[in-house]
């Protein structure tokens, strides 16, 4: 029989545990409560984490009178997008290196993860010049292409992986049936490995829902630009002098719902997922 720990080490454990989570979700909670605050509220001292009334007028005044709902909607635009091309392009590539054996395949995923390892800000620049050229800046079409191809190289690993998992003999039980290589993939792959494209819709929702980089760089437009680029555009519209802490705490809280909610949502799919795979005869 296993021994159990003491005492000690599980109230250590709980009390790391919840400072870890502390540190996580304190400023969180703050941001919030800043946003319900104030402007007096806001620089009061001692400050305190409930605010005396809660400020709904603040959330009214971003949403009628800046230009953050449109950002939200780009943010949701480029997202959506650019997460279902970035699907189209690494399924199937994904379902090759996992699947057939060519020359040089090694050394093609070798590649790939080399690409994984470069900065967005390094791809920048030269991006930037080459963006001039095609008429391209100022554009979320050309916004989605760059996220599509910066989130490849993960995404192709990621799903590579999970099918691997899958026996390679369900594949050849398929072809004996007379099933092509195309339907394997969608009766066979991509069932069997809903998990692992859940979790690669995560991954690319985060990273295409909080991009700041590249649509700084890329989109001068303040009505093209997402909700990480645009609550700094608004920022910028503030006079000088005003304090604008409440507010911006409300746009960063407005920018922060969608992706909690697209997060959670996607998560309960993969934990939906495996629970059928689990209880699949």
């Amino acid at each position: 029989m296993q021994e159990k720990l003491p005492k000690s080490y599980i109230v250590l454990f709980y009390v790391l545990l919840a400072f870890i989570i502390i540190l996580f979700i304190g400023p969180i909670l703050w941001m919030v409560s800043l946003s319900f605050k104030t402007k007096v509220e806001v620089f009061g001292y001692p400050p305190r984490l409930l605010p005396e009334h809660l400020m709904f007028s603040n959330y009214l005044e971003v949403i009628t009178n800046s230009g953050i709902p449109r950002n939200l909607m780009n943010s949701f635009t480029l997202t959506l997008f650019s997460t279902m091309g970035n699907l189209l392009v690494t399924v199937p590539a994904a379902f090759a290196f996992s699947r057939f054996r060519f020359t040089f395949r090694n050394q093609f995923l070798f590649v790939i993860l080399m690409f994984q390892m470069i900065s967005q800000l390094i791809i920048a620049i030269p991006l930037y010049r080459y963006f001039i050229n095609l008429r391209m800046l100022n554009s979320h079409f050309g916004l989605i292409l760059i996220y599509i191809t910066v989130q490849v190289p993960f995404t192709v690993w990621l799903l590579k992986g999970f099918f691997d998992s899958i026996p390679i003999q369900l594949d050849e039980a398929a072809i004996i049936d007379g099933t092509t290589e195309v339907q394997t993939l969608f009766k066979i792959l991509l069932p069997l490995g809903m998990p692992g494209i859940a979790t690669a819709l995560v991954f690319n929702t985060i990273n295409a829902w909080g991009n700041f980089i590249i649509p700084f760089i890329f989109l001068n437009d303040s009505n093209l630009q997402p909700i990480s680029v645009g609550i700094l555009s608004y920022l910028s519209t503030q006079s000088e002098g005003d304090v604008t802490t409440h507010l911006m705490a409300v746009a960063s809280v407005l920018g922060l719902i969608p992706a909690v909610v697209i997060i959670v949502g996607l998560q309960k799919f993969i934990v939906s997922v495996l629970t059928a795979g689990a209880v699949k005869e």
